[in-house]
């Protein structure tokens, strides 16, 4: 609660991270940004958005996957990148009104929720951001 920003090497980020999850739940849950420094020129910033969980072989093609984490990249993409604050804030609220729903995957299943697949979880997510 602390900390909005911590800046690490990537070892001692990756290690964070992993703690970090379990106040979450689950993996599934963070999303993540490497922002570069703003272009002079242009003001622009490169930057790369991805879940901070792995790609999960193990459970690859069964539906298990929670794509929250996903999902909550691209609203950071669309407000740090596009500028597009009102629509990441949008899709944002779409992931909180699904959850506040009581939809959840098997990573963050829990009692009186109603268990979902990756599919299932994306679509709810996506109706909730169209309204």
């Amino acid at each position: 609660k602390q900390f909005d920003v911590i800046v690490t090497d990537n070892l001692f980020g990756d290690m964070l991270s992993d703690v970090a999850a379990m106040l979450t739940g689950s993996l599934g849950m963070l999303p993540s940004a490497s922002l570069g420094a703003p272009d002079a020129a242009t003001g622009k910033r490169k930057a790369l958005y991805e879940p901070v969980h792995g790609s999960a072989p193990d459970i690859a093609g069964q539906g298990l996957a929670n794509p929250i984490a996903m999902i909550a990249s691209f609203a950071m993409c669309l407000r740090y990148s596009f500028a597009m604050t009102d629509e990441a804030a949008r899709l944002e609220n779409a992931i909180a009104k699904v959850l506040d729903d009581g939809l959840r995957t098997a990573d963050i299943m829990g009692e009186g929720a109603r268990k979902v697949s990756t599919a299932e979880m994306g679509d709810a997510i996506l109706a909730a951001y169209a309204g």
